[in-house]
């Protein structure tokens, strides 16, 4: 499968103050890795345009940005709900980390037998933990708590394997 060169990494929720501050909902694992890229995109028909970011901190659970070509108010105020991309090789990993986006149709293996399960299609943040969404042969959806009790490894190149209780997938 071929990997998207823009990834999504946020949305502008509201201005900030009157020189061209924006709040940004934060869809990275936190705003502090939203606030190291130097440079977002907005998608624009089919094309990327690049928005350097001229400062950023984060605020709470939001990214405070400003960027390049928009000095006030009035100015930034078109952007707002509009959805930020970042390009894969500026977002920072740390070794071994896979991006989410890479995981989804991942196939979901079971590490004893073999036997694979589905393919991953989608991922749910709860307070407990991420519900990894499973999509079966038979186009039958099974969710499952994305624990270290469950899931043992994530190979980006080979699968999610995994370790369920007795009985999770017998009735599908």
């Amino acid at each position: 499968m071929e990997k998207k060169a823009f990834l999504e990494c946020g949305k502008i929720t509201s201005t900030h103050g009157v020189k061209g501050g924006c709040k940004v909902e934060c869809w990275c694992d936190s705003p502090k890795i939203l606030c190291q890229i130097k440079t977002v995109y907005l998608k624009k028909g089919e094309d990327m345009m690049p928005l350097p970011v001229r400062a950023s901190s984060v605020f709470r659970d939001m990214a405070l940005l400003s960027f390049e070509g928009y000095p006030d108010l009035d100015s930034v105020m078109c952007l707002r709900g509009q959805v930020l991309y970042a390009k894969r090789e500026d977002i920072p990993l740390r070794e071994g980390q896979i991006l989410l986006a890479d995981m989804i149709g991942l196939p979901v293996i079971d590490k004893q037998d073999g036997r694979v399960y589905g393919h991953l299609s989608d991922i749910d943040f709860a307070p407990a933990s991420a519900i990894y969404h499973v999509t079966t042969p038979k186009g039958e959806e099974v969710l499952i708590p994305a624990i270290p009790q469950f899931i043992k490894e994530v190979d980006e190149t080979r699968g999610i394997f995994v370790e369920l209780i007795p009985g999770f997938f017998d009735e599908i």
